[in-house]
């Protein structure tokens, strides 16, 4: 037997979909429990037409979403936050407050469990923080932690493993340097 899903339904299937079940199955459990209701033809094709509907807004909004995505990846945050000397903060930054500062100064909401962000940042710092705006858009906002009153050392970390290596062998090459100098007879 037919049936129109109009929610998900584990191992049967997802929301909207027309699928063939047993009719026994649909007959005792999924249309008693209000899980599927029979595929009649006039019902299809409302579903169909509702469908089509729906993937001309989608492809506006996927649209819409990207020229987001553009304007996020522009924009850089800036948190002045009570650290002690270590670089620890004394609370954190939480999601909220990472839409709350992109409200301010991007004019842009965002709800913050859109914000991928495993743990609340605790260490002053640079981060990228990425925030899925849509399904399969993903803007990657750029974060800076900074103790109140300071600034942040300039940057060191790359994303390369060969551009990571270089910075190291040039503070070896200046020691090295150094250490030549003190023991150069004079």
């Amino acid at each position: 037997m037919e049936v129109i899903l109009p929610q998900d339904v584990e191992k049967v299937g997802l929301r909207g979909e027309v699928v063939d079940v047993a009719s026994g199955y649909a007959r005792n459990v999924l249309i008693p429990r209000r899980l599927a209701e029979p595929a009649a033809p006039a019902r299809v094709a409302e579903l169909e037409k509702r469908a089509a509907i729906c993937a001309r807004q989608e492809a506006s909004t996927f649209e819409q979403a990207r020229e987001l995505a553009g304007v996020l990846e522009r924009t850089e945050l800036r948190f002045d936050v009570k650290a002690g000397p270590t670089g620890s903060l004394f609370g954190s930054v939480t999601p909220t407050d990472l839409a709350d500062e992109l409200w301010k100064v991007a004019k842009v909401r965002v709800d913050r469990r859109k914000i991928d962000l495993s743990d609340p940042i605790k260490k002053v710092g640079r981060y990228q923080v990425p925030v899925e705006l849509f399904t399969d858009v993903t803007a990657t906002v750029t974060t800076l932690v900074v103790p109140e009153g300071g600034e942040l050392p300039p940057e060191r970390v790359s994303d390369t493993p060969d551009e990571a290596s270089e910075p190291a062998a040039q503070v070896s090459d200046s020691s090295e340097d150094a250490a030549a100098e003190e023991t150069a007879p004079e």
